[in-house]
């Protein structure tokens, strides 16, 4: 299953999802048309023109399941996109059935905002929309996920100079990473708690730390605080020093002809 944003809800990267034998809850693209209206017209088969009125959806409406939620039939287009070959682009089917659904989403704070999503998950009764609703709203877990990598694990910053350097950096980050989560997946499995409460900086540290053959000990388990926000902004200032946009050596000649000049 992927949970992804609105940059993987494309009739290619669905295609190559359901190839793979991966069901995908999408957000849908912005440039999407998504009518509800049962029976509406579409753009025909390979998205030409000629004919085509302003607004109308290419996807053909197929059934209705409930309220804004219904099966609709996207076509593959005429262009072969920039990123795909040729050969690849050949193997598409010409259209598959996909799920198009809207729902609304009213958090204490914020405005209320329409969330339409796309899937392929097409049993109504099996995944509700309350179902699918729920699962998406897992996909903001990623951004906690990158705050471990970028800010727990200093991953903000690579400091090496060459392309293959750079690369076997990430290579550790993500092979320690890993090692972290499966530390973690123990340890909630043992404690009885869902994963995402594990603390990851504890998992870190005791993993920095452990020797062969050390038993994983309770780690620490965060609070539950769904719906939690907090603002971006910085509990520290950084030192008001200038950036380091020129050669060190550069910069140790000025100060060198300031002090003479001194």
């Amino acid at each position: 299953m992927l949970l992804g944003d609105r940059a993987f809800c494309s009739f290619m990267h669905v295609a190559l999802l359901m190839a793979g034998g991966i069901h995908a809850i999408l957000r849908a693209h912005q440039k999407l048309i998504v009518n509800f209206t049962p029976g509406r017209p579409h753009v025909g088969h390979g998205g030409g023109k000629r004919g085509v009125k302003k607004g109308q959806p290419h996807s053909r409406w197929i059934k209705k399941l409930s309220d804004q939620d219904q099966l609709v039939e996207w076509f593959k287009g005429r262009d072969v996109p920039a990123w795909m070959s040729a050969e690849v682009w050949a193997t598409l089917p010409a259209s598959f059935v996909v799920r198009e659904l809207r729902y609304r989403v009213a958090r204490p704070g914020f405005r209320v905002r329409e969330v339409t999503l796309v899937t392929t998950l097409l049993d109504a009764e099996a995944y509700t929309k309350t179902d699918l609703a729920e699962a998406y709203g897992l996909r903001w877990t990623i951004e906690t996920c990158f705050a471990h990598l970028k800010t727990s694990m200093k991953m903000d910053v690579l400091r090496c100079q060459t392309v293959r350097g750079v690369m076997k950096e990430l290579t550790m980050f993500l092979l320690v990473y890993n090692m972290v989560r499966m530390v973690m997946l123990e340890a909630a499995q043992r404690q009885k708690v869902t994963v995402d409460r594990i603390s990851f900086v504890d998992a870190l540290r005791w993993l920095a730390n452990a020797r062969p053959g050390d038993n994983l000990p309770d780690l620490v388990v965060n609070p539950s605080r769904p719906g939690r926000y907090e603002p971006r902004a910085r509990k520290r200032r950084p030192k008001e020093y200038d950036l380091l946009n020129k050669p060190r050596a550069v910069l140790r000649e000025a100060l060198l002809q300031q002090s003479l000049a001194a």
